[in-house]
C-alpha cells in the first residue's frame, strides 16, 4: 500500500466511531468550563485506541477539569500537538461546529495511533476546552506546554469555503467601572456626579476616535449598570467592552486610547474609572507560508477548492499558541454555500452527509501534514525557519 492508502484506510477505519462522537456532542452541547461528558467522551474515544491519557489535565492552573492530554510517545523524533474543541454555545448549542471538527482532530489522532510504524516521535493531543470564553489554550501557551512542538495543527468548520488558515484578531476584554456620588435628582442634582453620563460619554469619545482607528480595529461594549431609580444621580455604573486589533502592538495603542477616553469622561463629570481585565488576551496568528502552502496543495490533491485566507475578523487562542511553537488552522468548509458561524445553519450542517465525507478530508490532511512534521527534516526545517522569521517580525512590533 502507498501512504495514501494507508492513510485512507485508517481514517476509514475509525470514521464511524468519529461519526458517532459528532452527534453525542451536538446531543449534549456543554458551555466553556463544563464540558463534563464531551470531555468524558473524547478521552474515551482516544483511551479505547490506544492513548495514555491525562484526565483532567491542568486543573488548577485552568480553574476547571475538562482539559485532557493524551500522549503517543512512539521513540525520538519530533513533537506534534493535534487540538481538539468541544465547547457548545449558550443558547445555541454547537453553533461554531465544535462537535464537528473536534471529532474530526480525535480522528486524525486515533488514525496516526494506527500508522505509529510509519514515524518516529511524540504525538500529543490536548483537549483544548473552553475556546468560547477564556480558552484552555491561552493557560497552556504561557506554561509552556507548546515551546517544544514541532507543529500545533487543527481545523476549524466553516460555512461554504475551505481555506488554508484562520488569520486572527489580537483581542483584551474589560469590565470598566465608573464611580460618582450620589444626589437626588430633583432637590439637589448638583450635588451628585453622574456616574451612568460619565460611562456613557466614556462611549461617546472612543466613537469619536474611531476615525482615526487603524484598519482592522473593532471596539465592542455594553452597559452592565447605569443606576436603580431616575430620581436618584447614580453613583456607580460599569460596562463590558472588548476591543481587537491586528497585532499586539496595536492592542496596546488602543489600549492607551480607550483608558484615556475613560480617564476624561471621569475628569469632566467629577467621577473616576476603574478597568479590570476579565481574561488573558488572544493574541494574532503568527502565520507560516510554507504551513498555508502544503495545507493547500494536500487539500487539492483531495479534490477540495480552496479559497484565500479571509481578512483576520474574529479571535481564537490558536493565536496565542502560534507565539510558541509553528501553529496552523485551517477552516474547512461543511456547507455547500455560506453561512456564518454561531449560526442555527452551521450547527445542523454539521450532521449533514457532507459534513462527514468533509471532516474525513480534513482528519487526512491533518494525518498527512503530522508524518511530514515527523518525517520530512527538510520541510520541517523549513517550517521551523519561515517560523522563526515571522515570529521575529512580529516580535519587534511589540
Amino acid at each position: 500500500m502507498t501512504e495514501t492508502e494507508k492513510i485512507n484506510a485508517a481514517i476509514e477505519s475509525g470514521a464511524a466511531e468519529a461519526r458517532e462522537l459528532v452527534k453525542y456532542l451536538y446531543d449534549h452541547p456543554e458551555t466553556a468550563t463544563k464540558e463534563q461528558l464531551s470531555s468524558a467522551a473524547i478521552v474515551d474515544v482516544l483511551r479505547r485506541n490506544g492513548f495514555e491519557v491525562t484526565y483532567p489535565f491542568m486543573a488548577k492552573e485552568l480553574g476547571y477539569d475538562t482539559s485532557f492530554c493524551a500522549v503517543l510517545a512512539n521513540g525520538s523524533g519530533p513533537k506534534v500537538a493535534v487540538l481538539v474543541e468541544y465547547d457548545a454555545l449558550p443558547g445555541l448549542g454547537h453553533g461554531c461546529g465544535h462537535n464537528l471538527h473536534g471529532s474530526l482532530a480525535a480522528l486524525a489522532a486515533t488514525s496516526l495511533m494506527k500508522l505509529r510504524g510509519e514515524f518516529h516521535g511524540t504525538l500529543m493531543v490536548l483537549g483544548a476546552a473552553a475556546e468560547e470564553e477564556d480558552g484552555a489554550k491561552l493557560v497552556m501557551a504561557e506554561a509552556g506546554i507548546f515551546d517544544d512542538v514541532d507543529l500545533a495543527i487543527m481545523m476549524h468548520s466553516n460555512g461554504g469555503s475551505t481555506t488554508p488558515e484562520m488569520d486572527t484578531l489580537s483581542l483584551r476584554a474589560y469590565k470598566v467601572e465608573f464611580h460618582g456620588l450620589s444626589a437626588h435628582a430633583a432637590a439637589g442634582p448638583w450635588f451628585g456626579h453622574n456616574a451612568f453620563t460619565a460611562a456613557r460619554k466614556f462611549i461617546d469619545l472612543v466613537d469619536a476616535r474611531r476615525d482615526s482607528f487603524r484598519p482592522g480595529t473593532i471596539f465592542s461594549s455594553v452597559m452592565l449598570q447605569g443606576g436603580d431609580t431616575p430620581n436618584q444621580i447614580p453613583d456607580y455604573a460599569s460596562l463590558r467592552l472588548e476591543f481587537r486589533t491586528t497585532s499586539l502592538s496595536g492592542l496596546t495603542e488602543l489600549d492607551r486610547i480607550i483608558r484615556n477616553c475613560a480617564r476624561g469622561a471621569s475628569l469632566a463629570l467629577d467621577c473616576t474609572e476603574e478597568f479590570t481585565l476579565l481574561a488573558k488576551d488572544f493574541y494574532n496568528m503568527v502565520r507560516v507560508p510554507a504551513l498555508e502552502d502544503k495545507v493547500t496543495e494536500l487539500f487539492h490533491a483531495r479534490g477540495e477548492r480552496v479559497d484565500p485566507v479571509v481578512p483576520a475578523y474574529a479571535s481564537s487562542d490558536m493565536g496565542n499558541v502560534s507565539y510558541h511553537c509553528p501553529a496552523i488552522q485551517p477552516m474547512l468548509r461543511i456547507t455547500d454555500e455560506h453561512c456564518a458561524l454561531h449560526t442555527e445553519t452551521l450547527r445542523e450542517a454539521t450532521l449533514e452527509p457532507l459534513a462527514f465525507e468533509q471532516m474525513k478530508k480534513g482528519a487526512a490532511v491533518i494525518v498527512e501534514m503530522a508524518l511530514l512534521i515527523f518525517n520530512d527534516a527538510e520541510f520541517r526545517a523549513q517550517v521551523r525557519a519561515e517560523y522563526e522569521a515571522a515570529l521575529e517580525k512580529v516580535n519587534r512590533n511589540l
